[in-house]
């Protein structure tokens, strides 16, 4: 339950939750790719698609009234598959840059979370519940989901760390938030934020290794069939393992205040 006695919209953060973000996260990369470079549609056409597409299905989400889990995970992917397209066309047609994109969008994330704890008073998603919130929340998600693809190119490109240095360095971050998770009293919402962003570069960097050639230290693998395996294992996943709406990992129960009968 929420503060104002309400099913959160989004699902218990659990390791089931970072599994499956991963893989969306990997799958919006070489989604976002196949529909760009394999079907040549070009990153303003691919992003135009992905901008109609993210809208309706953030629509529909906000729309709803209780946790729909194939609906939240559609709703992530769009957002990753949005996200590596939008940077892409700022890095490289419009001529940003790696590490200028970098920074304009973390920028822009910083502020849309400065703005969303101004007005709720936090940013916690056991806040996920009403539209108003709920617009703050994807317009973090977004913004953090195309972060992580040009953090990721950044880290593997420019950085020259490549594909698998990447992968290596935002898993390591990773490890860390887990471990100051577990061992210490740390804010359990900054810690929730801060991994959820590394895992965007983390599947930014896993999908480029998958797709790009060997030269650039992929594997050169299809796009089309990469994007495939991933979407099987997510639903997968969906169908599978538990998903329920909950809280934020270490609210405590006390902060619940049920709304009283009338």
């Amino acid at each position: 339950m929420t503060p104002r006695g309400t099913l959160s919209k989004v699902p218990e953060v659990t390791l089931v939750f970072w599994i499956i973000k991963i893989a969306a996260t990997t799958l919006g990369e070489t989604g976002g790719d196949t529909v760009t470079m394999t079907l040549n549609w070009g990153y303003l056409a691919g992003t135009i698609l992905f901008t109609v597409i993210l809208v309706a299905l953030v629509i529909f989400q906000i729309a709803a009234k209780k946790f729909h889990p194939f609906l939240y995970w559609a709703t992530i992917i769009a957002s990753t598959t949005f996200g590596t397209t939008l940077a892409d066309f700022a890095d490289r047609s419009l001529g940003i840059g790696y590490t200028g994109g970098s920074a304009l969008l973390f920028a822009s994330l910083m502020a849309v979370l400065c703005v969303w704890y101004r007005s709720e008073g936090t940013i916690s998603v056991n806040t996920v519940a009403t539209p108003r919130v709920e617009a703050f929340y994807w317009a973090a998600i977004t913004l953090s989901q195309t972060l992580g693809t040009a953090l990721g190119d950044w880290v593997a490109d420019t950085g020259g760390l490549g594909y698998e240095g990447g992968a290596f360095v935002f898993g390591t971050g990773l490890l860390g938030l887990a471990a100051v998770y577990y061992w210490t009293t740390a804010s359990r919402v900054i810690l929730f934020w801060a991994a959820f962003i590394l895992t965007r570069p983390l599947g930014a960097t896993v999908g480029d290794f998958l797709d790009k050639p060997v030269s650039h230290g992929g594997l050169d693998l299809s796009r089309p069939l990469a994007s495939l395996i991933i979407s099987i294992f997510i639903i997968g996943c969906v169908l599978l393992l538990p998903q329920r709406a909950g809280t934020h990992p270490g609210e405590p129960e006390a902060r619940v205040v049920p709304i009283p009968e009338q």
